[in-house]
């Protein structure tokens, strides 16, 4: 039998990085963490967390820590159902990998009124979450991937459509001409990270083939429309966050009526499917109210 004190205090530790927090959130010394995270690992025979700055889990911990959050929905749900019988306990946390895009966007309000939890968001490129709901890092994640992952169900969302966007005077400076191919190889651009592929998906939907291009990298979705706003480059934009610049005029489309459709899915674990009943549905709801509808195709 696992002993499931001991498993929270390496769950919290892997979940915060460090003993001390570990200890401050579960209400122990940070020497009783310590103790029971290396108990547990003397008698599964295996390291569980790799000490450092900050912690982290090993692949054994990682699979430890799903389990603890695992059942802890369980729990939650249990206690819903025989309230009267079971006692009240600490909010279980479910860990979701999202994409920067939609936290700014639409998914927040999803998890608002979600009382009685806590959440562990985990961000990611939307090509790249999936993949930690596959080594079962997280429980659920928002997706490009249409495909469910093994053990998982999938739901499509809708699409987040961008934008290619700069202000006046960026345009003027560097698309006298109108947007080229040749143009968009010396105008500055922006990319989130290495991961960020909508710039180089809009120059291939719009011409046909991709093209090198300069670029910042700047790692925030309102940076983006920051830098957007400052004339540093052009960038993909989420509509949502830039319609009203748009509408204004501080902001241009580089090509009208050029959006770039990406579409969304929902992953869930079907471990603790009905445990994630209450947030699949808030998160369906919110994109079907604030996303684009899927495609026909």
């Amino acid at each position: 039998m696992l002993d499931y004190a001991l498993l929270d205090a390496m769950a919290a530790v892997i979940r915060t990085g460090s003993f001390e927090k570990a200890a401050q959130q579960i209400g122990v010394t940070p020497s009783a963490i310590s103790q029971r995270v290396k108990l547990l690992e003397e008698r599964l025979g295996t390291s569980l967390i790799i000490r450092g700055q900050p912690c982290m889990a090993t692949p054994a911990g990682r699979r430890l820590s799903r389990h603890v959050e695992e059942i802890g929905l369980m729990e939650h749900e249990l206690r819903a159902e025989l309230a009267d019988v079971l006692p009240t306990a600490r909010a279980p946390t479910i860990r979701i990998a999202v994409n920067a895009d939609s936290m700014a966007t639409w998914f927040m309000p999803a998890l608002a009124g979600l009382e009685g939890r806590l959440f562990d968001l985990v961000l990611d490129d939307e090509s790249n979450t999936a993949e930690w709901l596959r080594r079962g890092e997280v429980s659920a994640a928002v997706s490009t991937a249409p495909g469910p992952v093994q053990g998982c169900s999938s739901r499509s969302l809708g699409t987040q459509l961008y934008v290619a966007t700069a202000n006046p005077a960026f345009m003027h400076r560097w698309f006298p001409a109108g947007v080229t191919e040749a143009a968009i190889a010396t105008a500055p651009s922006l990319t989130f990270n290495i991961k960020d592929e909508l710039q180089d998906a809009w120059i291939a939907q719009v011409f046909g083939q991709r093209a090198a291009r300069p670029t910042h990298w700047i790692p925030s979705s309102h940076g983006f429309v920051d830098a957007s706003l400052a004339g540093i480059g052009w960038g993909m934009n989420p509509i949502s966050l830039v319609s009203g610049h748009l509408d204004a005029g501080r902001l241009i489309e580089l090509i009208p009526d050029t959006p770039l459709s990406v579409p969304l899915y929902w992953h869930w674990s079907r471990a603790v499917e009905s445990g994630l009943r209450e947030l699949t549905q808030a998160v369906l709801k919110t994109a079907r109210e604030r996303l684009s509808a899927p495609s026909a195709s």
